[in-house]
């Protein structure tokens, strides 16, 4: 027996079925640039980032790195006498877990 639907459960679930597939889209999308970013480091053969030496333009060539954040990364290094551990990079404000996760490929100590 084949269940029958009304007017109403077949709009609603159409819905879900388009926001799901929009989710997705924007899902892969996003992997896609992230993606292009990591092959772009790989293919020119950057090499990482040290925090303990880099300049404030080479910490914005980061995703998400913009002039003032570099300048509080390279503030916190000078009063802390350099990073001893990568995970302290949390601690400057404007570094929270999510943009440590996009730029953790692409610095060292």
């Amino acid at each position: 027996m084949i269940p029958r639907f009304s007017k109403k459960e077949i709009i609603v679930l159409s819905v879900l079925i388009i926001a799901l597939i929009a989710i997705n889209a924007v899902n892969f999308i996003n992997r896609r640039k992230l993606g292009k970013n990591l092959t772009l480091v790989v293919e020119e053969g950057l090499a990482p980032i040290s925090l303990n030496s880099a300049e404030t333009s080479d910490l914005e060539d980061l995703p998400g790195i913009g002039p003032a954040l570099a300048e509080r990364i390279i503030a916190f290094r000078t009063k802390r006498g350099g990073y001893r551990d990568l995970n302290e990079l949390k601690n400057v404000k404007g570094v929270g877990e999510k943009l440590y996760q996009k730029i953790r490929p692409f610095i060292k100590l």
